[in-house]
């Protein structure tokens, strides 16, 4: 006995094998697709958020050194206003300064430590000639009221250093009136006296010659009074 079974036939057979590999390529390229999306979603993310979070710093970083920026500009004005005002005092320290320095010159030339040497006066004290009518032989003798008056003025108007008779003065200079001699730090002194003084003629000479001063006073006393002034004056120190 023969058996018999339904074969499909060729044509069927073909589609079948046909439909099969459109599928598994299809299913392929599905796969593929979805693991490319996959691979690039997860592979998009942590890049993203790396730039933003370093975009982030370097703004926080650029506010911060704009921030530093303005207290460094403003520490920098604060500094240069200090200097300037220490340049200030400085300034004023040494004006205030010099002029110690200079008072202390003066001091010094004027109770005899240092030399002078400049113009000046010469103020010439002489006993008038004696007048036989007159009462009083003093009258007409130059005495140490006369020389201090003239000295006080010289002092008064400016003089750095002062002499009488080449004796050089000093703060605690004494003279006393021995009758026609003056005694100048116990050394005798005859008339004429010369007064000398380093200063300037300018005002030294005109101070001496003011209406009702000294020199209007010695005249009045009988003294005979030269005054001259001097281009140059030497006195050596003490």
């Amino acid at each position: 006995m023969k058996k018999f079974q339904n074969k499909p036939s060729r044509s069927i057979l073909n589609k079948r094998i046909i439909f099969s590999i459109v599928c598994l390529v299809l299913g392929f390229m599905l796969a593929y697709s979805y693991s490319l999306s996959s691979s690039k979603k997860l592979n998009g993310e942590p890049v993203s958020s790396t730039y933003f979070e370093q975009e982030e710093r370097y703004r926080e970083d650029l506010v911060q050194q704009k921030e530093r920026n303005k207290e460094l500009a403003e520490e920098l004005e604060a500094r240069q206003l200090q200097v300037r005002e220490i340049e200030k005092s400085l300034s004023g320290s040494e004006e205030k300064y010099e002029g110690l320095i200079n008072e202390a010159e003066d001091l010094r030339l004027l109770i005899g430590l240092l030399p002078a040497t400049g113009e000046g006066v010469s103020v010439e004290l002489e006993d008038a000639e004696y007048n036989p009518e007159s009462v009083n032989p003093n009258d007409y003798i130059v005495h140490e009221s006369h020389v201090f008056q003239v000295l006080n003025e010289l002092k008064i108007s400016g003089a750095e250093a002062l002499s009488i008779n080449g004796q050089r003065l000093h703060a605690n200079s004494y003279i006393k009136c021995n009758g026609p001699v003056i005694t100048i730090d116990g050394q005798p002194f005859p008339a004429p006296f010369i007064i000398e003084a380093v200063g300037d003629p300018s005002v030294l000479v005109p101070s001496l010659q003011l209406s009702g001063g000294v020199l209007d006073q010695l005249l009045n006393d009988n003294i005979v009074v030269t005054i001259e002034e001097k281009s140059k004056i030497k006195m050596p120190a003490l």
